[in-house]
């Protein structure tokens, strides 16, 4: 319980600096803001912070259910999205490219990006597949 009160704390004032920080940011204009970037580092500060801390928790409670829980339906599944990232590398094109900006993407970058494609695209089936599987299921108990 001490946890949340603190937590809870830390949030309001982590609340509070980002408000100041935006109403500097307002206080000077969008002319200045565009021109110097001045004052959004304040706020950028109050975003890290914040991000440090929401990576820091979910790793040590995804790490603590891991440990308590059954290790070894966690590797599996681990190992699983891993092999569908193994088959989508595999079977993406490294065709290097103009991007609409004019700069080239290598051939490496290329890859990769199919590669994510291919593994949401199989995520995706996958996942539909299963709802559509449970649900039949269902239907015929």
């Amino acid at each position: 319980m001490a946890l949340h009160k603190i937590l809870k704390i830390v949030a309001l004032l982590l609340s509070i600096a980002g408000v100041i920080f935006l109403a500097m940011i307002i206080a000077k204009g969008d002319e200045a803001v565009v021109a110097t970037g001045e004052g959004v580092d304040g706020f950028l500060y109050i975003a890290y912070i914040t991000l440090a801390i929401v990576i820091v928790f979910v790793l040590f409670f995804v790490l603590k259910g891991i440990f308590s829980g059954n290790i070894k339906n966690t590797l599996m599944s681990v190992g699983a999205f891993l092999l569908i990232v193994v088959i989508s590398y595999v079977l993406a094109d490294a065709n290097p490219m103009t991007m609409q900006d004019g700069e080239m993407l290598s051939a490496s970058g290329s890859k990769w990006v199919g590669a994510g494609l291919y593994a949401f695209y199989i995520l995706a089936v996958l996942a539909i597949g299963s709802m559509v599987f449970s649900g039949i299921k269902k239907v015929t108990k």
